[in-house]
């Protein structure tokens, strides 16, 4: 099953929110055919830690990534089960 109509590319982007105790990241997957996923995630601080930005923008990021990883797993298996007309479990 090759659908010759999708693009290659997937761009990601991702942006952040961030406050002195609290990062949000959300990002956004641009697929091959057009569609556009989001998820997000959240990294907060102690406050009584030293403010590090880029280590919450790399928690917020990896639990974002993480959650897209996971839609985009019932996604496919959705598909694969709307063809086969089987239940489908992927692992990840």
């Amino acid at each position: 099953m090759h659908d010759k109509s999708l693009d290659d590319s997937w761009h990601l982007d991702i942006e952040f929110d961030e406050s002195d105790t609290h990062t949000h990241a959300t990002v956004r997957a641009h697929l091959g055919d057009g569609e556009t996923l989001t998820a997000i995630g959240d990294a907060y601080r102690n406050p009584r830690d030293l403010s590090q930005p880029m280590i919450g923008e790399e928690i917020a990021a990896a639990r974002a990534l993480i959650s897209l990883g996971t839609d985009l797993l019932h996604r496919a298996g959705s598909r694969i089960e709307a063809v086969t007309r089987h239940p489908v479990h992927l692992m990840s």
